[in-house]
């Protein structure tokens, strides 16, 4: 049976999996306050971006699939 991706569907995907990265980031934006006694509120969400981003390809949980895997989507 072949799985159909609407642009509906992916845009959807999109929009949850941002909303996930914002909550992430801001969860970690309230744990480094409270280490440090701040009122969360002061900290930049901008400036949490820019720290977090460099520090991502630490976390990648496994590789991106070869070109003719058989993932949804590759050629």
């Amino acid at each position: 049976m072949a799985i159909l991706y609407t642009v509906d569907t992916v845009g959807q995907q999109e929009f949850y999996g941002l909303i996930m990265v914002h909550f992430a980031i801001r969860g970690l934006m309230h744990e480094a306050a409270l280490k440090v006694d701040v009122d969360p509120d002061e900290l930049s969400y901008v400036h949490a971006v820019r720290i977090v981003r460099p520090k991502l390809p630490l976390f990648v949980a496994f590789p991106p699939s070869e070109v003719g895997s058989s993932a949804p989507g590759c050629a």
